[in-house]
């Protein structure tokens, strides 16, 4: 049976009738650029996550931007961050004027190593930006203990973590600001771009609003920028809310049958889980056998089961970040993770023959190698 890497069709047969719906009220109002759908979006998103405040933008990118700049981070200042990661974590710290530093990640978790971080703090360290990536908790504490030793602040990228929690609190609730994206394939989606910053800070909050809408409307108080939601957006996200603590309860489930299926591979590493955290599985990312990866994405196309490489290459090793003169092996866990890691399907109307039939792919070349 064919297996998508995801299948984004069927969660929108699930909600048909309310997402058409949501989108006829909004094309009836002409509600298309902020009004009151963003609001309600922004206000339901910021008591899901028990927070005051939630300042929608236009994608997760631009909700980077918007935070480091709320920060006050000055031309040349330097921010520290996982080299695995999508780019818009480094870059946006590029285009606020800061300068990248790169740490490495933790083996088997691909979030940021604490242990690394003091070691690259400097005169001109201002902050720390946190990705949650794959839906997997950084470990915050030990990472918040060293930001308050440095006088440092904290960014948590939770773009892959929609409700994830870290010993009981959601992430995203635990630095200074936290950034969303909800493009469609997250696990809080929407039909387009889309994103939201969240705080507890009043100040940094009315600011941040105020940036992201050209800094202000007929009486401009800053120079800002455009980031804003779209009518449309907002109301297919305000139906999906409410159903993305079960969406990622599948997640976890499938998970489990993966670990179920897979445990007895020894050429597979499974995703490790930090203890008390609670992760949202946006991609379930197992580790095989440097050199055998690209063979057995090939095996299992042909068996039509599609997979995924999250990131193919680190950023300190992108041409893009060439200028920084950093030698592959100066990250060696990133380095190494990523000519290892192979993401499988993972969604939440995946079934569980999917799953098994995905297992059975796998132990079929694996142990035939």
């Amino acid at each position: 049976m064919p297996v998508p890497f995801n299948d984004l069709y069927a969660q929108y047969r699930s909600l048909q009738g309310e997402i058409d719906a949501a989108i006829a009220a909004v094309i009836r109002e002409s509600a298309f650029i902020r009004g009151h759908f963003v609001e309600t979006f922004e206000a339901e998103f910021a008591q899901v996550l028990g927070v005051p405040h939630c300042i929608s933008c236009a994608n997760g990118t631009d909700a980077l931007y918007i935070a480091i700049k709320a920060l006050g981070l000055q031309a040349g200042e330097e921010v520290i961050t996982t080299a695995h990661t999508w780019i818009s974590t480094a870059e946006t710290i590029s285009q606020a004027g800061g300068r990248v530093v790169f740490c490495d990640t933790e083996p088997g978790r691909f979030t940021l190593d604490p242990q690394g971080i003091e070691a690259r703090i400097g005169d001109r360290t201002r902050g720390i930006i946190v990705v949650h990536l794959y839906g997997q908790p950084a470990d915050m504490d030990a990472i918040l203990a060293i930001a308050r030793k440095h006088n440092l602040w904290v960014i948590e990228d939770c773009a892959q973590a929609h409700l994830a929690t870290y010993k009981g609190k959601p992430v995203g609730t635990l630095g200074d600001i936290s950034t969303f994206s909800f493009y469609p394939g997250k696990n809080l989606g929407a039909m387009g771009d889309a994103g939201a910053i969240v705080t507890q800070n009043c100040e940094l909050a009315q600011w941040m609003a105020l940036f992201a809408r050209h800094g202000g409307k007929g009486q401009h108080q800053i120079e800002g920028i455009n980031s804003r939601m779209d009518g449309l957006q907002a109301a297919i996200l305000s139906v999906k809310l409410p159903h993305l603590p079960q969406w990622n309860q599948a997640r976890r489930q499938i998970a489990q049958w993966y670990q179920d299926h897979l445990a007895e591979i020894p050429q597979l590493q499974l995703p490790q889980v930090r203890p008390d955290v609670e992760p949202v599985y946006h991609l379930y990312v197992v580790q095989v056998q440097e050199g055998d990866r690209d063979r057995l994405r090939q095996q299992l196309q042909q068996e039509g089961i599609a997979t995924g490489i999250h990131y193919p290459i680190p950023l300190h090793e992108q041409p893009a970040y060439a200028y920084l003169g950093m030698a592959p092996e100066s990250l060696p866990v990133a380095h190494q993770s990523a000519r290892r890691i192979l993401s499988l399907p993972i969604y939440p109307e995946m079934t569980g023959e999917q799953v098994e039939w995905v297992s059975t792919a796998l132990h079929k070349y694996l142990k035939s190698s």
